[in-house]
């Protein structure tokens, strides 16, 4: 299993905002933003204000995507 953070870049794409506005406004740091980019995991806190800032909610900007190579368990 793996995080995706793709829904947070076509929700900055959407409103027009770039990466570093985001972190400017939602008082990350430049690491969390890394992060964020190389699809790892970021704590909560940082999700929060993220969510704040473009007020959403988790499902809207990352998800969890699972793999049959990682020996994921894929129900239909």
């Amino acid at each position: 299993m793996a995080i995706s953070y793709n829904r947070l870049w076509k929700l900055l794409i959407d409103k027009r905002m770039k990466r570093v506005e985001l972190r400017d406004a939602a008082q990350i740091s430049a690491n969390v933003l890394s992060r964020l980019g190389h699809d790892k995991p970021v704590s909560m806190e940082s999700m929060e204000k993220i969510y704040r800032v473009l007020r959403c909610n988790i499902g809207d900007i990352m998800e969890f995507v699972y793999s049959i190579e990682d020996g994921d368990i894929v129900n239909n």
